[in-house]
């Protein structure tokens, strides 16, 4: 070869790791898979400090670099972006397409660690994507917002059932403002029902304040999206406010990296694909398989429901039409389901183009949902 010289090939120690919120146990092999090393750390700041200090002795003693493996977890995030700042690199596992940890009939710490550092090795592991800290922070605050709303639900609800009781028939208007609110406290008292009055009012107190809260979420959430390209993009669909923009821009960042412009990848991350039954020469189409984030399904399920609200400017395109002829044969439920997949290819072609909505290709001879023609890429 010359006065080139054949740069030897650096050894690369493969490390599983099976990470719990108080505890992580480590399994490091060679590239032969020879087993080097087992263990346990706590996961507290000295844990920390001394798991990866061995690593880096690792590193100094055999002149290698050092990969980890780990599964997706709670702290998985924070393990994965501490041990980056280290200078190891970190696989993180997706479990839904990784059975053999979950499937093993054998499961415990140093084994699941073990399965991680060997199939690490031999470069065989799904990896999960997770978002960047942005993405991340605005699905906090989705969900966060999410749970306060289901939780007024819920108090509404025990409301009507506890007036019920006492014969008063209520209606979700009732109890939209204050002052209606007030007044069905007071029917409680003048019946003489004075402690179901008081317990009421208690609910209701606890209602005002979470909206209360809801609202200061809401305008976090304005001032996180404010320069978002994608909500903005979002928005330009009919009947999609800020928030629903809000949650589908969250877990669509990096589309294009993500599902390489293929729509069917996106749509079974989104769990909007019917589940496929085989046996034999019979093929069953089952119900959607509701994989991957419900936030994003039920965003994009409001983005359908807000187009169907607004019938006067969406009534005559191609996408409403198909519903209303499928919602006479098969019902709501599945005609929704049916739009919202058709919407969510419109969307992903939007964002993979970064072309607004053109309502001019909602027409029946143009709107062919592909990702190519219905923005006219």
């Amino acid at each position: 070869m010359g006065n080139k010289q054949r740069e030897e090939k650096i050894e690369q120690l493969s490390v599983g790791v099976d990470l719990h919120k108080s505890q992580l146990t480590i399994c490091v092999m060679g590239e032969d898979g020879e087993l080097l090393q087992e263990g346990m750390y706590r996961t507290t700041t000295e844990g920390y400090q001394a798991f990866v200090q061995r690593m880096h002795e690792w590193e100094d003693e055999r002149g290698c670099s050092v990969a980890m493996a780990v599964e997706t977890t709670g702290n998985a995030r924070y393990f994965k972006n501490r041990m980056e700042g280290e200078g190891f690199s970190v696989v993180v596992v997706n479990t839904n397409k990784f059975k053999v940890i979950s499937q093993s009939t054998k499961k415990n710490d140093r084994g699941d660690a073990a399965t991680l550092a060997y199939y690490l090795g031999k470069d065989m592991l799904p990896e999960s994507h997770l978002a960047d800290q942005s993405s991340e922070e605005l699905r906090r605050m989705i969900k966060c917002r999410s749970l306060l709303v289901s939780s007024t639900v819920k108090m509404k609800n025990q409301i009507h059932g506890m007036l019920l009781g006492y014969g008063i028939t209520t209606k979700a208007a009732q109890l939209q403002s204050n002052k209606k609110r007030q007044a069905l406290v007071k029917d409680l008292a003048d019946q003489g029902f004075t402690e179901a009055a008081a317990s009421l009012e208690v609910i209701l107190g606890i209602i005002e304040g979470v909206q209360e809260q809801i609202k200061v979420l809401e305008k976090r959430l304005r001032e996180m999206t404010r320069d978002d390209e994608d909500v903005q993009l979002l928005m330009t669909i009919p009947g999609v406010g800020f928030l629903t923009a809000s949650a589908i821009a969250a877990y669509t960042k990096d589309l294009d990296k993500r599902f390489c412009g293929d729509f069917k990848r996106f749509a079974s991350y989104v769990g909007i694909v019917p589940s496929v039954h085989n046996s034999n020469e019979t093929v069953h189409m089952g119900r959607i398989t509701k994989h991957g984030p419900q936030e994003l399904r039920t965003a994009l399920v409001q983005a359908t429901m807000g187009m169907i609200r607004l019938s006067k400017i969406t009534g005559e395109w191609r996408l409403m039409t198909d519903y209303r002829a499928m919602k006479t044969g098969k019902g709501s439920g599945k005609s929704i389901i049916a739009t919202t997949r058709k919407l969510a290819r419109i969307i992903f072609a939007m964002l993979h183009n970064r072309e607004p909505f053109n309502p001019a290709l909602m027409v029946r001879d143009k709107c062919l949902f592909t990702v190519e023609e219905v923005i006219g890429a």
